[in-house]
């Protein structure tokens, strides 16, 4: 594991299961490498899947995505605000009720991969930025201590669980 990886203690115990499945040689190339193998996923998903459910009430692709990007956003900016040393209390989101505004399946597919880099690009950028004081302090999110390192590692965590999710039940 890399010499990066957060402690238990620095993130809420929902996210444990995100983190347990992290391979990465560290918290930058990991953001990298992570992304290379979603976007391979995705690119390789025929056109008919873009819009499938795997079952009623389930997100699409498009939706999955769309997803994806929002919480990416959300969880770096957690990460800005508490590398910046900002103490205060940050909310949590409810992802469900992000769906249906997003309005993600009249969305064209490939205009949402090209969005989806463009946030992975400056979250890489952002998270470089970080010296290692700053990627150890802690703030508060949804009512748990969360540290930077650690909001890096979730949206790592987090891709992998919704891209296994697309490779065992949308395939």
């Amino acid at each position: 594991m890399a010499s990066d990886y957060p402690h238990h203690s620095e993130y809420a115990p929902y996210y444990r299961t995100y983190l347990e499945n992290i391979e990465a040689i560290g918290l930058v190339q990991g953001l990298r490498d992570n992304f290379k193998k979603c976007e391979s996923l995705l690119l390789g998903l025929p056109a008919d899947k873009h819009e499938y459910q795997y079952a009623v009430g389930k997100w699409t692709i498009k939706e999955v995505v769309q997803h994806l990007i929002d919480s990416e956003r959300i969880f770096a900016y957690r990460a800005l605000r508490i590398a910046r040393n900002d103490q205060t209390p940050l909310p949590g989101f409810d992802q469900n009720e992000y769906v249906p505004p997003s309005k993600a399946n009249s969305r064209n597919f490939d205009g949402l991969i090209e969005e989806y880099r463009a946030v992975r690009l400056s979250t890489v950028n952002l998270f470089d930025s970080f010296d290692a004081e700053m990627l150890v302090r802690v703030g508060t999110a949804s009512n748990y201590p969360v540290s930077v390192r650690a909001l890096g590692y979730i949206i790592m965590g987090h891709e992998n669980h919704h891209c296994n999710i697309i490779s065992e039940r949308y395939l």
